[in-house]
Parts: C-alpha cells; sequence; structure tokens
C-alpha cells in the first residue's frame, strides 16, 4: 500500500491579496492549504503579506489563538511588469520567522546567512552560474527594461531612490530625512562628481512618489541627474564607480555586479562583509563571497514557480522561463504589422507575438510604402515572414521562419508552429547576409548555455525528437556489406534555403548525381521531402530515375531514427544536416545552411567568409534551439523555453489543430493529388 499523502498545512488569511489565483497555487504546491475565518487546529497558522497595512489584522488574530505568523512576500526575481500592473509572481519567500527586510527579528533567510554551511561546491557553482545569467538577460526583480535605452556616461555615483512609505525603509528606523542624509553623504564622500538618481519602477509607472523628482535636478541639492527605471540596473551598475543605497533589492544586485554599496539602511544583503554598512547590525558579524549571499537569498531561500508545467521549479528552470517571458517582451512592446503571413498561420502568429500589442496584418497587396507608413504611424515595427520583401524605409524588421523544433506534423498539413525564429538582421537560412544568429554563433553562448545545451541535445536524441516529429518509417532491408552508408536527403527546390543558400548543385536530380560521382562505392539511401512526396512543392524525381544514382528509397517518415543507420548526410542545405550532427553522425554539405562553416561539417561549397568562430556543437545547438528560436505552450498558452516544449513531445501533450485547419489541409491533400490539375495549371498553391 503507497502511503497517505500529508495534509496540506492550513494558514488562515485575512487580506483579499490572498484570492490572486497564481499565488494561491503556489502556497498550494507548496503545501499550504489557504483559508478564511479562525485557526482551530493545533498545527494552523496566520498568514500575512509582509507588513503590509493589512497585516496587523493577521498579527492580531495569532496573537489571540497562539497560531505562528507565516509571512509570504514577492521572490527577488518577480515578473516582467510590477505587481500594481497586474503582474503575476514568479515566486514567493514563505518565512516562518521574520520577514527579511525587517532586522528588528531574524528572518528565515537571515538565518541561512548566519549558519547554512554554504560551503557545496556544486551550490555555489549554481550560484555563480545564474548570477551570470542574471546579468547576461538583463533580469531583475521587475525586468520591463529597454535595451535600446543606454546608461549615463561612465564615472557617476549612483543613489537609489525607493518609494515613499515602502515597508523596508521603515524596518530599517529610516525615514525621508534619512534618503537625503544619503545624497549628501554621497556628495560629501565624491566632491566634484556627477551623482546620478536611479528613480523606482513603480515611480516611473506613476504608482507611488519617490523622494527625489524633477525639482531636484537643479535645485538647492546641486547637479543631478534623474535616470529612468526602463534602465536596465546592470547597465546603471557597470558605469557607476560607488553605489549608496538604503534597503533596495538594486543594493543586492549592486553587490552581485561587483559593487561594494554604501548602505544606509539594515537589509538583508548588509552584514555579511560585502558592503560598507553606515548603521551595522552587531548579530551579523559572518563574512561571506558573493556566491554564498546569492546562494541563500536566490537558491536555497524562495519557493519558484513553473507556469507552464504549473510546478514548482528550481532557480535555473525560472530562469528558464523568465529569460523566454522577457524575450517576448522586449520583442513585441511596440507591436508588429505581419507581412506576408498566410491566413492559416494568423492564429498562432498571434498567440507569439501579440502579448503587448495584438499584432496587425498588412493586406496581401499593399503597398511597399502603404505598410512602411502605417508601421511608422501606428508606432510598431514589421513582422516579416521569411525573405518576403519589407520596405527600404520600414521601421524596425523582425524577419521570422520555422524554428528547428517546430512541430508534431508538417507545416504542409497545416500543423501550427511550437517555435519560430526571429532575426532583427536577416535569416539563418539566407548565407548572403549577416544575421543575428551568425552573430550568437560568433558570441558564444551565455553563462551556463553551453551546459543546457548539452543537456538539450541528450533529451533530443535520446527522445528521437526532430523538426517536425513525425512517426518513423519502416526501413527496408539493407545489405549487411562494408560499404559506407549514406543518406541523402531531398529538399524542396523553390524553399528559401535553396534559392539563397545553395552552390552549383541546386536541384534534387544534380543533388544525387553528385553524391554518386564523388561515391562511386556507397550505399546510397535517398529520402525525399514529404511536401514534395505529397505533389505539394517542386523537386519529385520519380524511383526509376532516382535509382539510377541511389539504392535504396527511404519511406515517407521522420528521418531523425534514419541517421542512426547511416555513416554519413550528404545534403545542399536541409535542416536534417543539423539533427545528422546532434546525432554525431558526420555531415557534407554542397551548399551554405547555418550550420555550414563553423567547423564542424565538411563544406564542398565555400560558406561565407565571416563565419570564422569554431564553435562546439553544443554552442553551435544552443545558438540553434536556444537562442535563435521563440517557443510557445500551446498547453499554458505562454512563452516558454524549449525543455517545455520536448515535454509536451515526450508525453503527447499537444492539442489537435481546429477543424477549420483540419479541413483546409485535407482539401489542399485532394487538390495535391489530382496531378492533372496541376499539369494544366488550373489550381493555385493554397
Amino acid at each position: 500500500m503507497s502511503a497517505k499523502p500529508a495534509e496540506r498545512q492550513r494558514l488562515y488569511v485575512y487580506n483579499g491579496g490572498f484570492l490572486n489565483p497564481r499565488l494561491r497555487r503556489i502556497l498550494t504546491l507548496a503545501g499550504y492549504d489557504l483559508r478564511l475565518g479562525a485557526p482551530v487546529g493545533p498545527d494552523d497558522a496566520v498568514a500575512v503579506w509582509g507588513q503590509s497595512p493589512t497585516a496587523p489584522r493577521g498579527e492580531a488574530v495569532a496573537a489571540l489563538t497562539g497560531r505562528p505568523v507565516v509571512r509570504i512576500e514577492d521572490a527577488f526575481l518577480r515578473s516582467i511588469r510590477t505587481g500594481r500592473e497586474g503582474a503575476p509572481p514568479g515566486g514567493l519567500l514563505i518565512d516562518r520567522s521574520g520577514v527579511h527586510f525587517d532586522p528588528a527579528q531574524a528572518s528565515d533567510l537571515e538565518r541561512l546567512l548566519a549558519t547554512h554551511p554554504l560551503d557545496d561546491t556544486a551550490l555555489l557553482n549554481r550560484a555563480r552560474v545564474a548570477m551570470a545569467r542574471m546579468q547576461a538577460a538583463h533580469l531583475s526583480k521587475y525586468s520591463a527594461f529597454d535595451l535600446t535605452l543606454a546608461a549615463p556616461e561612465p564615472g557617476y555615483v549612483l543613489l537609489i531612490d525607493q518609494t515613499r512609505g515602502d515597508a523596508s525603509i521603515r524596518a530599517s528606523g529610516a525615514t525621508a530625512a534619512t534618503m537625503r542624509e544619503m545624497f549628501f553623504a554621497a556628495r560629501d564622500d565624491h566632491p566634484g562628481a556627477r551623482i546620478v538618481i536611479r528613480t523606482h519602477p513603480e515611480t516611473d509607472a506613476g504608482a507611488r512618489p519617490g523622494h527625489f523628482g524633477p525639482e531636484d535636478a537643479n535645485g538647492a541639492m546641486g547637479p543631478v541627474e534623474l535616470s529612468s527605471a526602463a534602465i536596465s540596473p546592470w547597465r546603471m551598475l557597470e558605469g557607476a564607480v560607488s553605489v549608496y543605497t538604503l534597503s533596495s533589492q538594486m543594493g543586492f544586485e549592486a553587490i552581485l555586479a561587483g559593487h561594494r554599496p554604501q548602505v544606509f539602511g539594515q537589509p538583508f544583503y548588509a552584514g555579511w562583509g560585502l558592503s560598507e554598512d553606515r548603521h551595522p547590525l552587531p548579530r551579523r558579524h559572518r563574512k561571506l563571497t558573493r556566491a554564498q549571499l546569492f546562494a541563500a537569498a536566490m537558491i536555497l531561500y524562495p519557493t519558484w514557480y513553473d507556469p507552464a508545467r504549473d510546478r514548482l521549479c528550481t532557480l535555473e528552470e525560472r530562469l528558464d522561463q523568465t529569460e523566454a517571458e522577457v524575450r517576448a517582451f522586449r520583442e513585441d512592446r511596440r507591436g508588429h504589422l505581419a507581412v506576408g503571413v498566410r491566413a492559416w498561420k494568423r492564429g498562432r502568429m498571434q498567440e507569439m507575438f501579440g502579448g503587448e500589442r495584438p499584432v496587425r496584418f498588412a493586406p496581401a497587396r499593399a503597398r511597399p510604402g502603404a505598410v512602411a507608413g502605417q508601421a511608422r504611424a501606428e508606432g510598431r515595427g514589421l513582422l516579416v515572414w521569411g525573405d518576403t520583401p519589407a520596405p527600404a524605409d520600414a521601421p524596425h524588421v523582425l524577419r521570422i521562419e520555422d524554428g528547428f523544433l517546430r512541430s508534431r506534423g508538417l507545416g504542409a498539413a497545416l500543423v501550427p508552429p511550437l517555435s519560430l525564429v526571429t532575426d532583427d538582421q536577416g535569416l539563418p537560412s539566407d548565407p548572403r547576409t549577416p544575421s543575428r544568429f551568425e552573430a550568437l554563433v560568433a558570441a558564444g553562448p551565455p553563462p551556463g548555455g553551453e551546459e543546457r545545451a548539452e543537456r538539450l541535445v541528450a533529451r533530443i536524441v535520446a527522445g528521437a525528437f526532430s523538426k517536425y516529429n513525425l512517426p518513423a518509417p519502416a526501413l527496408p532491408p539493407l545489405p549487411d556489406d562494408s560499404r559506407p552508408r549514406i543518406l541523402v536527403p531531398g529538399q524542396v527546390e523553390d524553399d528559401a534555403s535553396l534559392r539563397q543558400g545553395a552552390g552549383p548543385v541546386a536541384t534534387n536530380r544534380a543533388l544525387l548525381a553528385e553524391v554518386r560521382a564523388l561515391n562511386p562505392g556507397a550505399l546510397i539511401l535517398w529520402k525525399p521531402h514529404p511536401d514534395v512526396a505529397a505533389g505539394l512543392r517542386p523537386g519529385a524525381i520519380d524511383w526509376a530515375e532516382a535509382r539510377t544514382w541511389a539504392d535504396v528509397e527511404v519511406p515517407q517518415g521522420d528521418p531523425a531514427p534514419v541517421l542512426g543507420h547511416v555513416d554519413r548526410v550528404w545534403t545542399m542545405t536541409s535542416t536534417l544536416g543539423f539533427e545528422a550532427l546532434l546525432r554525431g553522425v558526420p555531415v557534407t554539405c554542397l551548399g551554405a545552411p547555418f550550420y555550414a562553416g563553423w567547423g564542424l561539417t565538411t563544406d564542398l561549397w565555400p560558406p561565407p567568409g565571416r563565419r570564422r568562430a569554431r564553435p562546439t556543437l553544443a554552442a553551435l545547438a544552443h545558438a540553434c534551439l536556444i537562442g535563435a528560436p521563440r517557443y510557445f505552450d500551446p498547453v499554458s498558452r505562454r512563452p516558454c523555453p524549449p525543455e517545455v516544449i520536448l515535454d509536451r513531445l515526450e508525453h503527447n501533450e499537444l492539442p489537435h489543430a481546429g477543424t477549420g485547419l483540419r479541413l483546409l489541409s485535407k482539401a489542399q491533400g485532394w487538390f495535391a493529388g489530382q496531378a492533372w490539375l496541376w499539369r494544366q495549371g488550373r489550381v493555385q498553391r493554397l
């Protein structure tokens, strides 16, 4: 018999904020049962929100009933926008001893910092990588930053403002006068230096006043520059020569960025030998490293939540999800006017790119000048499918094409994509011009990225995942001899990757003939492209002709499992070459696909000379599978990392296409089978 599951502890609440669905869900998963009324059981407790104005209600009930108080707060990596703007939290701080910003009573976090060994090598390595990831991705408690905004000219003293009445200020025994005291101390410590005051996000949004405003910029306090909270704090910290804070979380980030901030309050990060404390706490005397401070505050203390998989998660999984959400926000916040997008794709495009402002779709016959004018008038960028021409004077252009983990099923069957590559410079499939993808490969993965890509590739190989994840074909018997086996994937002959990246060999016939000419003694396996085999796209070769050069025709189905039976892949520009690399199969390229030219393939047609980087396979995989694509989870209907997509594919959790798309796909398939219609040119491709 299985053990009876432990009952959740009842938490009684007296604050309407606890009715928030995300908050309740996290607490439920953490083992709590939120209730209204009075606690009666011996294990019941009272939950309050930090030291909010409603907290005394719960504290009074707890004192009256003799029950403990559990204090709940937002975790330090909360959301893109603030809670006042309706953004749900990505994690919680659940503290049974106190609250992290109030030094009057040691919190669970302070006890961790004071007593936990914090000496585990694996834990500290995780902390170092996560610290670097946050900095590289410009993540903070709130991450609605505009990365096009530059920080002030370096060399300034940075003073961090906070909102008036903030509980952490009161808990430190400070007032508005303390903020002014901090300013004058900064001026006295750095005579003649520029002072930049960083405003709070809620002050910028007009929700809560700060302690400094425009009236202070050239007032009695002397020349002061106010800096918007939309600038990344990591950029602000990079240009600062010194940092002054009372109790802001940005003081914690200053420590992570290598500063030794001047601290005028008593926040959780003060007193551990990493800051200059103007009002030190005598009981804090332990000396910690940055990694130890981060490990306690960001790994051991919080309760993190994964909204896509609806479960508690590690900090690393929370970072994966946050990076996906933040990327979507930053690319979509101005809104898009989409060009060249077929009608059946528009629903998924709206879901993937319309989270900030609904996507507008330009009419198919719209004049380029009118499209550019509309985008400028509405403050939008252009979202352009593939190599569809964009107006020369267009505003910001973001080109898109299918990702490398696209779907379970073909695009020709109208299966919506799970991932799309976005590129603001070019396209990975087009070697004629530089692309953001090439820049990603040249720069290398972010901290921890190569190891993450290795884990992702291992899952892809073990689970036999591919671009389209079709049923595996039943291979015909292969000769049991010593001939090298070469898989040759056919391609759609009007595909953009061939038009843009093929060399002298640019057709399926020429490909087969060239492979046979250069490998006269090999066993050649020919795999027609499924769209071509269905009659939907050009490039068909009858087997009677193909067998002039090939020995075996691979049946229709997912080609990835076939890779375990071959010694090499020869291709023009097929994505199957990349899937072969992931599985350790050598690849010879007769064109210049996105994965050629990096030292990982044999290139018979010269790739672009600008591809001089020599990444590892894992580094290339990071650019292909993590850096370049955006993923959309059709279950939670939100941006997500590729690991979530692999979960959906592995557990077959993908919803079926809608009735309309299925009917359109069947109609397309019927027309494709009527060869007499196609030969007479009576039907246009759907």
